[in-house]
Order: structure tokens, then sequence, then C-alpha cells
């Protein structure tokens, strides 16, 4: 890909880097990197000032090396190959994504003037540079990706083959489908003193075509908009193999159709990506879902901070487009010789050859919800019942909870947040059922869900239609936190069942993403969870105590500040302090400076932070004890859990929730992080994360320069995922077994008996 040149290059070790690279942990002096706040080299120290930017890596950077460690994925020959094609496509979306909304928000903060430094001390234009300059990097090893993929999938009988090299008689076939199929859905739009340049939306793929009516004429220009998405797809399937031709191609060789009797003297493609940050004020709205509506509505006309062009589009036409769209155009502007949008791949990853596939993954049932018996009999039972997604089943129990909830005639209310959710979810309708069943629902609906928005206002809608109270939570607040709660009529008086997890109440993503949850009947956080719900549906928070839950924005943040105090307090030679936290970001700088300060006191603090982490681990004096790991592997790693040893015993802490480690988590969203308390639950707990912590397939360790090295050597064998799916099974059928053992045992005792 030929990128602009970035203000500030990033250095070489950081912009390419390959396979056999990636995996070997180099030795020597340290490097500068851009992660980093300014690459000053660090001594050992006895003293450091922790406010010292170059102790703190830059959030962006280190969320764009997670996406390298994902593109790296796309090219392990270990993962089978349309497996790799689905994660060049997931790099080509995060990609997207984040130009919409980092880039979009720094840009943002430019134009406003904005130039306070960040923790790691860069104004908001360097890190657009900076950010510009590593995307290049990762772009050049996305072609580099591509092509090798395409020459793999040719020698699998899948094809993504120009128009023009098919044979007439197929480029009639496709023509001929297009002409019926696709082309009263395109319209051309003119560019020239009557016709104003047209509205481009956002990720839309584009042809701009330069068109001569006859010799002597000057040259008009049009835009011709792909019409992809709305089951149209981006890839024309030729004969009833698995050979495709682009939807952009075919229309690039069938202008004639558009412009009959018309010379088209040069066809380029081009794609923009538009700001998605234009939240508005919602203490001066009257009416939160109108300014929702009224964001959504912002969002499709928001200033453009990207362009991609296809390689070879006339300098003439490129600065055209630059001037039309507000674009810098040595900046903003990139230019690539592969395949616009590579999101898009995703129809080519998901086509039906087993054999380049991962093998299929059925979850196993939890093996304790394999009772016959109503499943709060279950939970009242086990009192804690523990949950791992996807290894174990999101249907047979998060979505029996509540459908079992609609059905039971002693449940007398269910209370629930929904921040994401899908139309494949059966909760939707589970809750809807409840209420025609006379129950009492209530749904905290998070209409500002990035991306979701839409999707949200329609599931509130109907929602409301059969009577569900349903509320937009806290303003000024994101509500993040995922929790369900049931209040059951039982034997000894009402009780309340509880639901708290790490992942969006969603079945897709439930298949795909490394989510917990939790079941508890436990008396004080039910109470807890009343308190929140009555804070979430009023917004008054005088007097509100928690005696079990964490939750942000009033106490998580000083309780995970005064328990890592703790753990240094009791740490000793004779009895260590160990801190593991799991999750997607460490971004909150004063958690970070509150890890160094444990690290110096010698407690050993092991983190497995998935994408952006300010802290940087390894520096003598100041994080020697300290780990950073990252793990990509078959499924998006999205669970959250806090650990603390506390001396040990039955003192040690589990907290797992909703949150991350990042500012606008603990100071600005609901969040909601619940105590694991069952031995038997945090031996299971403590067995995942050694089996990720002790990984030499999936994991990605961070080196003292803020860099990261991937552990394994190249060989075959199973990643922790491949192994937690095991042991998930192992449970499942050893809670089979016994249960069996039971019956047979009664059965036994009956005919003895009789």
């Amino acid at each position: 890909m030929e990128c602009a040149p970035a203000s500030g290059d990033a250095p070489a070790s950081l912009l390419k880097k390959t396979p056999t690279e990636s995996r070997k942990p180099r030795e020597g002096a340290r490097r500068e990197n851009p992660e980093r706040g300014k690459g000053i080299e660090l001594v050992a120290s006895e003293e450091f000032d922790l406010d010292s930017p170059e102790l703190y890596l830059n959030r962006e950077l280190t969320w764009l090396a997670f996406t390298r460690r994902v593109l790296n994925e796309a090219r392990d020959p270990r993962v089978p190959l349309l497996e790799r094609v689905k994660f060049l496509s997931i790099v080509g979306s995060n990609l997207d994504e984040f130009s919409m909304k980092r880039i979009g928000g720094l840009k943002q903060q430019v134009g406003a003037g904005v130039h306070e430094l960040t923790v790691d001390g860069r104004t908001p234009q360097e890190q657009i540079a900076e950010c510009n300059g590593y995307v290049c990097s990762l772009c050049d090893e996305m072609r580099e990706t591509y092509n090798d993929l395409l020459e793999q999938l040719r020698d699998n009988d899948i094809l993504i083959t120009p128009y023009r090299d098919l044979s007439e008689t197929e480029q009639a076939e496709v023509r001929e489908h297009y002409r019926k199929n696709i082309f009263p859905l395109v319209t051309p739009l003119a560019m020239d003193p009557s016709h104003p340049f047209p509205f481009i939306s956002n990720l839309s793929l584009n042809l701009l075509v330069a068109l001569r009516a006859g010799e002597g004429e000057r040259e008009l220009l049009a835009r011709v908009k792909v019409p992809v998405g709305a089951g149209v797809p981006r890839f024309i399937r030729v004969g009833r193999g698995h050979r495709y031709v682009s939807l952009e191609d075919v229309m690039a060789c069938n202008l004639d159709l558009l412009f009959p009797g018309v010379e088209a003297e040069a066809c380029a493609f081009f794609r923009v990506t538009r700001n998605a940050n234009t939240e508005r004020d919602e203490e001066t709205a009257d009416d939160l879902l109108a300014m929702i509506e009224a964001e959504l509505r912002d969002r499709k006309f928001a200033p453009i901070v990207r362009l991609e062009t296809a390689a070879g589009i006339r300098a003439a036409h490129r600065g055209m487009l630059a001037a039309e769209l507000g674009l810098d155009e040595a900046v903003d502007i990139f230019e690539s010789d592969m395949l616009l949008g590579v999101r898009d791949l995703m129809e080519i990853a998901v086509i039906d050859k087993p054999e380049l596939h991962d093998p299929d993954h059925h979850p196993a049932g939890n093996s304790k919800l394999q009772d016959s018996r109503k499943i709060f009999h279950v939970i009242r039972d086990k009192r804690e019942i523990l949950l791992e997604h996807p290894y174990e089943s999101f249907s047979t129990s998060v979505e029996r909870f509540v459908r079992e909830a609609s059905e039971d005639p002693k449940v007398r209310a269910i209370k629930m947040t929904l921040y994401r959710t899908s139309a494949d979810t059966r909760i939707i309708e589970h809750l809807v059922d409840a209420a025609r069943n006379g129950k009492q629902v209530a749904v905290v609906m998070e209409l500002k869900a990035r991306f979701d928005e839409e999707a949200n206002i329609r599931w509130a809608s109907r929602l409301e239609e059969v009577g569900i109270h349903v509320n937009y939570g806290v303003v000024g607040l994101k509500t993040h936190a995922k929790v369900i709660q049931v209040l059951r009529m039982d034997y000894d008086g009402l009780r309340r069942y509880v639901h708290i997890g790490t992942g969006n109440y969603h079945a897709g993503t439930a298949r795909l993403y490394a989510d917990f949850g939790l079941f508890t009947c436990d008396e004080q956080i039910g109470e807890d969870v009343t308190e929140l719900f009555n804070y979430l549906t009023t917004g008054l928070k005088p007097s509100r105590t928690y005696r079990k839950l964490l939750t942000a924005p009033k106490q998580m943040k000083k309780a995970i500040l005064a328990r890592i105090e703790r753990e240094i307090e009791k740490h000793s030679e004779e009895d260590p302090g160990l801190i593991r936290f799991k999750c997607n970001a460490l971004e909150d700088a004063t958690i970070t400076k509150a890890l160094y300060r444990a690290s110096q006191a010698g407690v050993r603090v092991e983190l497995i932070i998935r994408d952006t982490c300010r802290l940087i681990p390894g520096i003598p004096g100041l994080s020697s004890t300290v780990s950073v790991i990252s793990v990509v592997g078959r499924f998006l790693e999205h669970g959250r859990l806090y650990y603390f040893r506390n001396g040990g015993g039955d003192d040690e802490e589990f907290y797992v929730g909703s949150a991350d480690l990042m500012k606008r988590n603990l100071d600005s969203r609901v969040e909601v992080l619940a105590p694991v308390e069952s031995e038997e639950l945090r031996d299971q707990l403590r067995t995942m994360l050694d089996t990720q912590m002790q990984d030499t397939r999936s994991v990605w360790e961070m080196r003292a320069d803020g860099s990261y090295f991937q552990r394994d050597s190249g060989e075959e064998g199973d990643g922790c995922q491949q192994k937690l799916i095991k042991n998930a099974e192992r449970r499942y059928f050893e809670a089979t077994r016994l249960r069996k053992r039971k019956t047979q045992s009664i059965a036994r005792r009956v005919s003895v008996d009789t």
C-alpha cells in the first residue's frame, strides 16, 4: 500500500516485522518505540517520577499493535485457510472503526484547538501523525497477506478473478446477472456546474468515472456508488464452483450500460470513512430517544476523516476528491493496490468448505445445569454457578434463565440491562412472553452503544409495545453493566436470583467472544442489584450503599486502588503478594501508577490485557515483577477478571464483571464487578488464568520496550483456548457420568427394596 507520508515516522522495527521475527524475543539494547511516551531510554533507578510520560504507552498505538497481532493470525500457516481470510477481514473492519472513532475523535480535538498532552506526552496532532505511520505499515503487511491468501485460495479452487480474465461466455452470463439483478439499483451522479459534488456515504465503495461525449468535448466526471449490502453481495459467483468476481470490477467493465454512447476515459475506485463521534449533550436533551436519532442522522453527514483510493488514480482526480471532501491530500489519503474494503472478504471466509475452517465447536452444557430441576432450584442449591462462554452454552444457561423466568408462575418480576443484543438472541422474546404472562418486566436499554444505536431503538420500541418498562439509564453515563435480576416467590419468601456477566446478552457474540457469567442467589448481592436498578431507573444516588458489588462510577476505582495498596501492605518475602488482572484494556493512568508502586514493593503483577496497555513491564526498579501478555486466537478475549491474593487462603478475592481498566469505564459508565466466593469456582478461575499465563501457542508477551513477541516456536499444538474447550467438555462429561452413577445407584436401591 502506498500511504501518505506521516510527519514523524515510526521506527523501522515497528513498521516492518516479518512473521518469524515477531515470534522471537530479540536481545540487546532497548529501541525507541512510538508506543512509549517519547522513546526515552529508561535505566535502572531507585527512584522514578511516576508522572513521567516515558513510563506510559500510548493508547492508540498499543491498540494498533493489537491489530497487528490479529493480522498475524491471517499470516500464520497453522490457522486454517478460510479462518485466515476471516482474520484479514477483521483487521480491515478494525481499522475502519479505528478511523471512525479514534482518528475522528483526535481530529475533533485538533479542530477545537486542543493541545493538552496525554499521559504519555503526545498532542492530538502528534497522535494522528504516528497512527497514520503505523497504519501505513499495517497496510503494507495486509497487502502482502492478501496476495499470499489469494494464491492459497487459488490452490484450493477458490478464485477471485478479474472480470477480463473470464471467458466470453462467462462474461456474458455475469453481465446479464448484473443487468437484471443489480443494474437497476445503480444511480450515476454527474459532477459539473449544474450538478454539485454528491454526498458520499460512510464506508461506501464508489467509482469515479471520467467521460467524454465526443472529440473536443470537455471531460465529465461521474460518481457511481457500488450498491453492496441489503442483499447485494460484494462478490458475484461465476458458474457453479467457487470462482468470484468483485461487483465493482463488473460495474467498471460494463460502463456502457450506464453511459451508452459515451467513452469512459478512466475509472478509479475510492472509499470514504466518516467520523463516528457525533454525540450531543444529554444534559440539555428533552427527549433522549429523539437525541440519539438525531445523532445517527448527524453521523451520516459527519466530516470525512479518511479517503482510500485504488492505485493508479489520476493525480488530478485524487486532488479533486481531496478538495471536495475537505481532506489534506498529503495526510488523509491512502492509496492501495489491493482490494478496497477488505472487511467484505468475510463473504469469502464463510464459504462452505469444512476442511478449510476450524473444526466445528459445539459449546458444552454447564456441568451444574444438567439437572432436570428448574434452574432456580439448581442455583439455590449451588449458591453460585460460573459460566465460561463460548466454551459453555449461552442458550442452555442465560437464555434458559430468562425463558424459565418468563414461564414460572412463582416469578414476580424480571429486571435487566441491555447494551447490545441481536435478532438471533431469544432473550427479547422471552421478556415479551414474561410481560404477557403478567410479570413485571423492566429493561434498562443503553441507546448509546456505539454502532448499535439503531438496533437498540428498535428493541426498545418492541419492548414498550407489550407494556415493558423501558428506561434509558442515568443522564451522562453509559450503562455498560451486564445484569439480570429475577424475583421469585420461593417456599421461604421472595428471593432474588441474579446473573452478572462480562459479555453482552447477544447470542452471536456468545459463540465468538470469551466471557464469564455468574449465577447467584446470594442475599447481599441480590440487595445490591436491587439498589443498582433503583439507581438506574431514577438517577438518584444519595445513600446508596453496596455490600458486595463493586460499582462504577461511585466506588469501583477507589476499591481497586485500595486493594492494590492492601496487597502492597501485606506483601513480604515469606508471604508474597500477587495481583492478576485479565481485561481488554489497561488505560487508566491512576491504576497503572498503582500497579507500578505494587511492583516496586515486590508484589508479583500478572496482566492478561487484550489490546490497550499503558504499563511497561520488566523495567528494573519499577516493574521488574510485572508480566504483560495478550491472548489472540480463535475467540475474541472479552472477559474481565480481577484477582487479589490478600494474604492467601480464604481471604483471596476474585471479581468478574463488565469493567475494563479505562478512565471512561471507571469514571463515566455504570459498571459492575461481582465477587466469586465458592472455593470450587475460584479453583476453576485459577485454572483458567494459569492456562493462559502458561500458554506457548496463542500468547504474545510484552517486552520492556513496549513491543510484543509471540512466545511459541511455530510448532503445532493446542493453544489455551483449545485447552479451555477441552476443560469445559471434561467438566460436562464428568458431571454426566456422576449423574448416571447416582441414577443407577438409586435404581438399584429401589430394585432391592422392591
